[in-house]
Protein backbone atom coordinates (compact mmCIF):
# COMPACT_ATOMS: atom_id res chain seq x y z
CA UNK A 1 0.00 0.00 0.00
CA UNK A 2 1.22 3.39 -1.01
CA UNK A 3 2.26 5.48 2.12
CA UNK A 4 3.62 8.62 0.16
CA UNK A 5 2.35 11.84 1.45
CA UNK A 6 0.21 10.33 4.24
CA UNK A 7 0.09 12.62 7.73
CA UNK A 8 2.03 11.28 10.48
CA UNK A 9 -1.12 9.91 12.43
CA UNK A 10 -2.25 8.49 9.26
CA UNK A 11 1.06 6.24 9.02
CA UNK A 12 0.53 5.82 12.96
CA UNK A 13 -3.19 4.56 12.04
CA UNK A 14 -1.19 2.03 9.04
CA UNK A 15 1.32 0.88 11.63
CA UNK A 16 -1.71 -0.23 14.56
CA UNK A 17 -4.00 -2.42 11.84
CA UNK A 18 -0.53 -4.19 10.93
CA UNK A 19 1.46 -2.18 8.35
CA UNK A 20 4.86 -2.57 8.99
CA UNK A 21 6.01 -0.36 6.28
CA UNK A 22 3.95 2.24 7.54
CA UNK A 23 6.27 2.68 10.52
CA UNK A 24 9.74 2.62 8.65
CA UNK A 25 8.06 5.83 6.46
CA UNK A 26 7.76 7.30 10.01
CA UNK A 27 11.02 6.28 11.49
CA UNK A 28 12.50 7.65 7.78
CA UNK A 29 11.20 10.62 8.22
CA UNK A 30 11.87 11.82 11.52
CA UNK A 31 15.15 9.54 12.52
CA UNK A 32 17.70 12.46 11.09
CA UNK A 33 16.46 14.96 13.41
CA UNK A 34 16.06 12.60 16.39
CA UNK A 35 19.23 10.85 15.95
CA UNK A 36 21.12 14.69 15.57
CA UNK A 37 18.97 15.76 18.70
CA UNK A 38 20.36 13.21 21.08
CA UNK A 39 23.98 13.24 19.56
CA UNK A 40 24.70 16.77 20.15
CA UNK A 41 23.10 16.22 23.32
CA UNK A 42 25.25 13.14 24.80
CA UNK A 43 28.48 13.66 22.49
CA UNK A 44 29.01 10.02 21.76
CA UNK A 45 28.08 8.18 18.96
CA UNK A 46 27.96 4.58 20.91
CA UNK A 47 25.61 6.21 23.49
CA UNK A 48 23.85 8.05 20.93
CA UNK A 49 22.59 5.10 19.05
CA UNK A 50 21.40 3.26 22.46
CA UNK A 51 19.46 6.23 23.10
CA UNK A 52 17.98 6.79 19.89
CA UNK A 53 16.94 2.86 19.59
CA UNK A 54 15.72 2.66 22.90
CA UNK A 55 13.62 5.82 21.55
CA UNK A 56 12.06 4.15 19.11
CA UNK A 57 11.49 1.14 21.22
CA UNK A 58 9.57 2.81 23.47
CA UNK A 59 7.36 4.34 20.70
CA UNK A 60 6.64 0.73 19.51
CA UNK A 61 5.87 0.37 22.71
CA UNK A 62 3.38 2.71 23.20
CA UNK A 63 1.86 2.91 20.30
CA UNK A 64 1.12 -1.12 20.09
CA UNK A 65 -0.56 -0.74 23.55
CA UNK A 66 -2.69 1.90 22.55
CA UNK A 67 -1.22 4.47 24.96
CA UNK A 68 0.05 6.97 22.48
CA UNK A 69 -2.61 10.26 22.47
CA UNK A 70 -2.55 11.43 18.98
CA UNK A 71 -2.71 14.77 18.96
CA UNK A 72 -0.58 15.25 15.78
CA UNK A 73 2.21 15.71 18.02
CA UNK A 74 4.33 13.12 16.62
CA UNK A 75 7.56 14.42 16.42
CA UNK A 76 7.44 16.64 19.72
CA UNK A 77 6.38 13.24 21.43
CA UNK A 78 9.32 11.18 20.09
CA UNK A 79 11.58 13.89 20.99
CA UNK A 80 10.52 14.00 24.60
CA UNK A 81 10.82 10.50 24.81
CA UNK A 82 14.21 11.07 23.42
CA UNK A 83 14.61 13.48 26.06
CA UNK A 84 13.87 11.73 29.08
CA UNK A 85 15.92 8.81 28.04
CA UNK A 86 18.99 11.11 28.08
CA UNK A 87 18.38 12.47 31.51
CA UNK A 88 18.07 8.92 32.43
CA UNK A 89 21.60 8.40 31.31
CA UNK A 90 22.87 11.27 32.66
CA UNK A 91 21.53 10.85 36.08
CA UNK A 92 22.75 7.27 35.76
CA UNK A 93 26.11 8.09 34.75
CA UNK A 94 26.39 11.06 37.14
CA UNK A 95 27.28 13.52 34.43
CA UNK A 96 25.75 16.75 33.20
CA UNK A 97 25.31 17.34 29.14
CA UNK A 98 27.04 20.85 28.55
CA UNK A 99 25.76 22.08 25.40
CA UNK A 100 28.09 23.48 22.53
CA UNK A 101 28.11 25.11 19.51
CA UNK A 102 29.91 23.03 17.14
CA UNK A 103 32.38 24.59 14.33
CA UNK A 104 29.37 25.14 11.51
CA UNK A 105 26.51 26.65 13.88
CA UNK A 106 27.17 30.21 14.29
CA UNK A 107 24.66 31.84 16.48
CA UNK A 108 25.78 35.20 15.81
CA UNK A 109 24.37 34.30 12.32
CA UNK A 110 20.87 34.19 14.07
CA UNK A 111 21.90 37.23 16.68
CA UNK A 112 23.40 39.97 14.32
CA UNK A 113 21.54 41.97 11.63
CA UNK A 114 21.77 40.29 8.08
CA UNK A 115 21.73 44.57 6.36
CA UNK A 116 25.77 45.27 7.69
CA UNK A 117 28.52 46.24 5.71
CA UNK A 118 31.42 43.86 4.33
CA UNK A 119 33.92 44.93 6.82
CA UNK A 120 31.46 45.24 9.67
CA UNK A 121 30.85 41.10 8.50
CA UNK A 122 34.19 40.73 8.55
CA UNK A 123 35.04 42.15 12.26
CA UNK A 124 32.14 40.08 13.61
CA UNK A 125 33.47 37.10 12.13
CA UNK A 126 36.41 37.41 14.50
CA UNK A 127 34.37 37.26 16.98
CA UNK A 128 32.39 34.47 16.83
CA UNK A 129 34.45 32.20 18.28
CA UNK A 130 34.54 34.27 21.64
CA UNK A 131 30.27 34.49 21.39
CA UNK A 132 30.43 30.61 20.93
CA UNK A 133 32.49 30.33 24.27
CA UNK A 134 30.18 32.34 25.90
CA UNK A 135 27.26 30.07 25.37
CA UNK A 136 28.88 27.62 27.58
CA UNK A 137 28.59 29.94 30.32
CA UNK A 138 24.97 30.33 29.78
CA UNK A 139 23.03 28.23 32.19
CA UNK A 140 21.92 24.36 30.79
CA UNK A 141 18.21 25.13 30.48
CA UNK A 142 18.92 28.15 28.84
CA UNK A 143 21.74 26.67 26.51
CA UNK A 144 19.10 23.89 25.56
CA UNK A 145 16.99 25.97 24.20
CA UNK A 146 18.89 28.24 22.47
CA UNK A 147 20.01 25.58 20.53
CA UNK A 148 17.24 23.56 19.89
CA UNK A 149 15.61 26.80 18.41
CA UNK A 150 18.74 28.05 16.16
CA UNK A 151 20.74 24.74 15.49
CA UNK A 152 17.69 22.63 15.15
CA UNK A 153 15.11 25.26 13.88
CA UNK A 154 12.54 23.93 15.68
CA UNK A 155 9.46 25.54 17.05
CA UNK A 156 8.75 27.13 20.75
CA UNK A 157 5.97 24.72 20.75
CA UNK A 158 8.28 21.97 19.75
CA UNK A 159 10.70 22.99 22.19
CA UNK A 160 8.26 22.81 25.05
CA UNK A 161 6.78 19.30 24.20
CA UNK A 162 10.35 17.92 23.98
CA UNK A 163 11.49 19.62 27.09
CA UNK A 164 8.56 18.81 28.83
CA UNK A 165 7.69 22.62 29.68
CA UNK A 166 5.41 25.41 28.96
CA UNK A 167 5.89 27.15 25.67
CA UNK A 168 6.04 30.25 27.49
CA UNK A 169 8.60 28.64 29.82
CA UNK A 170 10.71 27.84 26.65
CA UNK A 171 10.07 31.81 25.55
CA UNK A 172 11.36 32.93 28.75
CA UNK A 173 14.16 30.51 28.63
CA UNK A 174 15.50 31.60 25.47
CA UNK A 175 14.70 35.21 26.35
CA UNK A 176 16.78 35.11 29.40
CA UNK A 177 19.34 33.37 27.31
CA UNK A 178 19.96 36.15 24.84
CA UNK A 179 19.61 38.29 27.52
CA UNK A 180 22.74 36.75 29.87
CA UNK A 181 24.67 36.64 26.03
CA UNK A 182 24.13 40.32 25.64
CA UNK A 183 25.48 40.69 29.03
CA UNK A 184 28.19 38.72 28.81
CA UNK A 185 29.24 40.65 25.94
CA UNK A 186 29.02 44.17 27.40
CA UNK A 187 31.19 43.06 30.61
CA UNK A 188 33.80 41.74 27.50
CA UNK A 189 33.45 44.53 25.67
CA UNK A 190 32.95 42.74 22.71
CA UNK A 191 32.09 44.88 19.97
CA UNK A 192 29.02 43.26 18.55
CA UNK A 193 25.74 44.63 18.45
CA UNK A 194 23.06 41.80 19.76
Amino acid sequence: MNTIGLTDQELIRKYLQGQESAFEKLLNRHKDRVFSYIYYTVKDEEVANDVFQDTFVKVIQTLKKGKYNDEGKFLPWVMRIAHNLMIDYFRKNSKMPTVKGNDDFDVMDMLTSKDKGINEKLEIKQHHKLIKSLIKDLPADQKEVLMMRLYYDMSFKEIAASTNVSINTALGRMRYALINLRKMIQERNIPVSV
